[in-house]
């Protein structure tokens, strides 16, 4: 059977999907998997020893050939890269018009997606050969589960414990990991300041405060994650802390996720750092405002969310933008006793104390 994956991005989205991936693998061994993804999303998919092939694509460029009529080279190539093994079915797991699209350009026979109340764009149901419905407030690694075993007739464990997440690394990403965890002897939290949409963001200023707390209270360094475009947002960050235990640090992905592995806690919000941080096992606290964590969160039971729920203005929220934004004004001494519950969790304190700033 030759299946292909539609998931073109972002990176989170990836990373949810990637259990899904297991599943179709450890089932169906001798089926040809192909992943078609955006191009700048693909870095975590790259070398991914559960694929056959990996197709990279430009959607702008391919939709702007397709709209223009124009016999641009980029879209030709792309259209001939999706077009190269005859596939028996795809799954459409982004649920957009564009993802479904590209399902369709593909040439599968049968396409899978998800039923309306499960899309983000409901009209790319029309696109669709068979819609999957599925269980309301489901977290998304479970959604693309359920839609993934339902196309394929397969099964599968639903237990947190046996999800996969399986990602390439090599030596040098170990080895960048190695480096940027240098001097801290392994006793470190990552901090990461940064979000997708301004309305995610926790205040720099706390993150470097919460540094400060972490070094006091459980001699922890604190790197600092930041990616292209976000050094000025953890420059503000290492501003506010005053103990010299944090620093900023900058990583490729894959590199990233290894150092996530040896942090001892890991704290942010719905961004790709923290779903690559949640698929390297590190201890999670989730800082959640706009997005819910149920679905976008952790899917680990001892893992913590901090979040507003004395506010009124949450349910199907999912604003860029804000006048009231409130859900993120959390103090940092409630951030700090759930780092304290998590580290408790995973065995790195002991005892029932609560910790205090100052």
């Amino acid at each position: 059977m030759r299946i292909l994956v539609v998931k073109l991005g972002s990176i989170g989205d990836i990373v949810h999907t990637l259990p899904a991936l297991a599943a179709m693998r450890r089932a169906l061994p001798d089926s040809e998997i192909s992943w078609v993804v955006e191009r700048d999303a693909a870095e975590i998919l790259r070398d991914n020893p559960l694929l056959d092939r990996l197709i990279e694509v430009e959607t702008k460029a391919l939709r702007r050939g397709l709209m223009s009529g124009e016999t641009l080279r980029a879209p030709r190539q792309q259209l001939r890269l999706l077009r190269a093994s005859a596939f028996d079915l795809a799954l459409d797991f982004q649920g957009l018009l564009k993802s479904a699209t590209v399902a369709r350009l593909s040439g599968a026979r049968r396409i899978f997606g998800f039923d309306s109340n499960g899309l983000r764009e409901p009209a790319s149901r029309f696109l669709l050969h068979q819609k999957i419905s599925i269980p309301p407030r489901l977290h998304v690694i479970r959604k693309n589960l359920t839609l993934a075993r339902a196309a394929l007739d397969i099964s599968g464990s639903d237990d947190e414990n046996d999800f996969e997440f399986p990602i390439a690394i090599t030596q040098d990403h170990e080895q960048e990991a190695h480096e940027a965890a240098r001097g801290t002897d392994g006793r470190y939290a990552i901090l990461n300041p940064a979000g997708g949409w301004p309305t995610k963001l926790w205040s720099a200023e706390k993150f470097g405060a919460l540094a400060d707390e972490l070094w006091n209270h459980f001699g922890l360094h604190s790197l600092v994650s930041y990616g292209p475009g976000e050094e000025e947002l953890a420059n503000v960050v290492l501003s506010a802390a005053k103990s010299g235990k944090a620093r900023a640090v900058s990583l490729s992905l894959k590199g990233f996720h290894v150092l996530a592995k040896g942090a001892q806690v890991y704290v942010g919000g719905d961004t790709g750092p923290t779903h690559l941080a949640v698929a390297a096992r590190t201890p999670i606290v989730g800082l959640f405002g706009p997005t819910e964590w149920w679905r976008n969160g952790s899917p680990y039971s001892d893992d913590v969310c901090v979040e507003r729920n004395d506010i009124d203005c949450r349910v199907d929220c999912h604003r860029r933008a804000c006048s009231k934004w409130i859900c993120m004004d959390i103090d940092v001494e409630r951030v700090l006793h759930a780092v304290t519950d998590r580290l408790r969790r995973a065995g790195f304190i002991a005892g029932a104390e609560l910790v205090t700033i100052g």
